[in-house]
């Protein structure tokens, strides 16, 4: 059989490193906890998500029913994809609901309004949403194909800094992990930003408080 070329390279890297001595351990003497109250990172979370042009609401859990079906009339949301673990009370009564179970061609994730997801995690020091494929966040395309992307997070979901997230996605790291902070955005050599290019151009987000204090 006959050597490939990757083959070939990843035998002269063994060949290489071959008997080197073994690195050392990276530093961790960074922050690695928020210690800040619960109401403070939430608080956050929102600033550093309306900074990057995201919409957010934050709703009571009674509430999110209500503010779902609200949100899908103010956007003239008729065809609503969903993950196939969704809950039912999610979804509003009216509108044309696409569960991706079997899962959903291309075709009809172009031809919906918005998909309605929840999420992994939520990072209040960058602003940022963490989907991993897991409870009710479906397949990643379902989140990139949609022109707008309804996001649950659970205030008990979010955390305050990057190595609290990172920590909580190491536990299963097989995932696919999918990043969003605000809508699919670029900018051209001029910095002209064109939305919609990469993903949702359109980005609400459902912050879901609860009685009980945020941790």
């Amino acid at each position: 059989m006959t050597e490939s070329a990757k083959d070939a390279i990843l035998a002269r890297i063994r060949a290489a490193v071959n008997g080197a001595p073994e690195s050392a351990s990276p530093p961790r003497d960074y922050r690695q906890q928020d210690e800040r109250p619960g109401d403070a990172i939430i608080a956050e979370l929102v600033d550093r998500l309306h900074d990057y042009k995201a919409r957010v609401e934050t709703v009571e859990a009674a509430a999110l029913p209500a503010a779902v079906a609200d949100t899908c009339a103010s956007y003239n949301v008729h065809r609503l994809v969903v993950p196939a673990d969704t809950p039912a009370d999610w979804t509003p009564a009216g509108i044309e609901v696409h569960r991706d179970d079997p899962p959903l061609t291309h075709t009809v994730l172009d031809h919906s309004d918005a998909v309605l997801t929840g999420c992994a995690l939520a990072i209040a020091q960058t602003g940022t949403i963490v989907l991993n494929g897991g409870e009710r966040q479906g397949r990643r395309v379902l989140s990139l194909v949609p022109d707008c992307h309804l996001c649950v997070v659970d205030a008990n979901q979010v955390v305050g800094i990057v190595p609290e997230g990172i920590a909580q996605l190491t536990r299963d790291p097989t995932r696919p992990i999918t990043f969003i902070s605000g809508p699919s955005a670029t900018s051209d050599i001029e910095l002209s930003r064109v939305e919609g290019v990469h993903g949702p151009r359109t980005l609400h987000v459902f912050v879901v408080l609860h009685a009980e204090a945020h941790r």
